[in-house]
């Protein structure tokens, strides 16, 4: 997938999510939207632009949810 389509799509996730008033709630539900509702191929890619730095417009609060849950989110 483009990678700048993926950065997008999280972004629009966490635009949804951001509004919890329960931070750490926000951060395991973004992640849960990712792993439920992403295939494992784009959560793979999706990952590697966060590793490599590509993933430069991605909202903090997305940054954060991957970061925290970034093991419930590797593909099997």
């Amino acid at each position: 997938m483009d990678a700048g389509n993926l950065v997008r799509m999280a972004n629009r996730i966490g635009d949804f999510f951001e509004s919890q008033p329960d931070r750490a709630a926000a951060l395991a539900d973004i992640a849960d939207h990712l792993r439920k509702f992403w295939e494992p191929r784009m959560r793979r890619e999706f990952l590697a632009l966060l590793e490599g730095g590509a993933a430069g417009e991605l909202k903090p609060i997305v940054r954060e949810a991957v970061l925290a849950h970034r093991a419930e989110l590797m593909p099997d």
